[in-house]
């Protein structure tokens, strides 16, 4: 904890991958390629690595003219390298910027960070590429930042820090169950609690498979008795319709033999 600072003072994967940089397994296959891979910096790039800054995120749209003219407000520039596609030519979002002076380069630094440039929100940091040891870019699994859909966030630079990692008691290990290697050991004795277990087990579950089927046949005769209520109340129904019916019969067959006793 003596040690520790939100910037990464050299790269690692492993930590960069880690939000507080205290992880020891890797949890993405980039992280897996980062450690895997063997980067050597640029060799055709030229310059000063020490007065050079890294500017990110800015519209495709956006020219080295332009970058000329916000940026050298901060002091004398002496090169810029807007990066761009080899083969479209097409711009890829960032570039580097050198500039003659450390002061001048530091007041960049400090104020041109999260600029709005052709209505973008620009980044700016150190150049990390030849500066920090052990850097391995974005495109192999490495690199600061990132954004939060994709999920490959990584941590220990300006625009993502390390959080402060919190200490844990030393009661962890006993409250996980890793004790002693006694403890840990498998032994005849722990396969015996496991077949108990299992075992006890078994016969619970035995004991409950007659209250299932009494609750299945409860739940089944209650659907029958409903069924023969129904069917009750339809023959109900039924012999009420009959009974009027030939009482409506019987009244119409009495009508014409009191009309001919009349006659």
């Amino acid at each position: 904890m003596t040690d520790w600072a939100p910037i990464a003072k050299e790269y690692d994967p492993l930590k960069a991958g880690s939000i507080d940089g205290t992880d020891e397994e890797p949890h993405d296959r980039a992280i897996w390629r980062a450690m895997l891979a063997r980067y050597v910096p640029n060799k055709g790039v030229t310059g000063d690595p020490h007065l050079t800054l890294f500017v990110a995120r800015l519209n495709l749209q956006t020219t080295e003219e332009k970058l000329k003219e916000v940026f050298s407000r901060y002091g004398d520039i002496r090169k810029i390298r807007l990066v761009r596609d080899l083969v479209t030519g097409f711009s890829k979002g960032y570039a580097f910027i050198e500039y003659k002076e450390e002061r001048a380069l530091l007041k960049a630094h400090r104020d041109a960070n999260r600029l709005v440039i052709d209505q973008h929100e620009i980044f700016v940091d150190f150049e990390l590429e030849r500066t920090l040891k052990g850097w391995i870019p974005r495109r192999l699994g490495g690199g600061f930042g990132g954004k939060k859909e994709s999920g490959q966030l990584r941590f220990g630079g300006r625009d993502r820090p390390f959080r402060k990692p919190i200490n844990l008691p030393n009661m962890k290990n006993d409250f996980y169950g890793e004790g002693s290697a006694e403890r840990r050991s498998w032994s005849r004795e722990g396969t015996r609690d496991w077949r108990t277990r299992d075992r006890d087990h078994e016969r619970s579950r035995d004991k409950r498979w007659p209250e299932r089927e009494r609750l299945w046949t409860w739940g089944e005769s209650e659907r029958d008795s409903k069924e023969e209520r129904s069917r009750g109340r339809e023959r109900k129904n039924r012999d009420r319709k009959d009974r009027d019916r030939d009482r409506s019969r019987e009244r119409d067959t009495r009508k014409p033999r009191d009309d001919d006793k009349h006659r």
